[in-house]
């Protein structure tokens, strides 16, 4: 069995999560698109972006250029482990972005979630983000309540957006969702994490690769190679 990540084109995300993740939307760009193949078959994407905040970076001291966001792992039926698709992925955003310091997720326990793969792959949990909403529209598209509002549009990364008025859509309340974190700098996390005792001292910087993912990304940018 072959395992292939290569960039892949708008419309191999769009079908990918679509067809294979439960949100059936694509986040607001711009965007990081990271295709997936097995056997040379195309089986979904990994995508980083900025996520829906502005201020992802706040409170950890970094700019927009610092931090992103995983945002979808979209995939179909598969044989390699998550935790190996997503670290390769990881470092190929690293790669192609030297400057960031830290990658932020998030697990919903609202679908079931836990952060599995990344407990597995030796991310630094956060604890639990304050409850939320979540609105959707007569077609099921989900939507962040930082993507809504009463008149329709919406400003995110100082670009106005033409987006469904509150009122036209479908009300949910969520849980909180689970929030980790992935250093890809020694010098911010031992600052952050290490000094500030921020994180366990027991996840040390040497523990970063993780006993169960050969493949992760390490902190030691050096070595940070795909």
């Amino acid at each position: 069995m072959s395992l292939r990540l290569d960039w892949c084109s708008h419309d191999a995300v769009v079908y990918a999560c679509k067809n294979w993740h439960y949100s059936k939307s694509i986040p607001v760009p711009p965007l990081v698109k990271i295709g997936v193949w097995e056997n040379e078959k195309y089986i979904g994407c990994v995508l980083f972006s900025r996520g829906a905040s502005s201020n992802i970076g706040k409170p950890y001291k970094l700019n927009q250029t610092e931090i992103c966001e995983l945002t979808r792992v979209a995939l179909n039926s598969h044989d390699s482990e998550v935790t190996r698709i997503v670290a390769i992925a990881m470092k190929m955003m690293f790669k192609q972005n030297p400057k960031l310091k830290l990658i932020v997720s998030y697990a919903d326990p609202n679908q079931g979630h836990e952060g599995t793969i990344y407990k597995a792959g030796n991310w630094i949990y956060q604890g639990k983000t304050k409850p939320t909403k979540k609105y959707i529209d007569k077609n099921g598209r989900e939507y962040h309540s930082r993507q809504v509002s009463k008149t329709g549009i919406t400003t995110q990364f100082g670009n106005k957006r033409m987006m469904p008025k509150i009122d036209d859509l479908e009300v949910i309340h969520e849980l909180p969702k689970h929030k980790f974190i992935y250093p890809l700098d020694k010098d911010w996390y031992n600052q952050y994490c290490v000094s500030s005792e921020k994180v366990s001292r027991s996840t040390s910087v040497e523990n970063r690769r993780g006993s169960t993912d050969p493949d992760a990304p390490t902190i030691d940018n050096k070595r940070n190679e795909c």
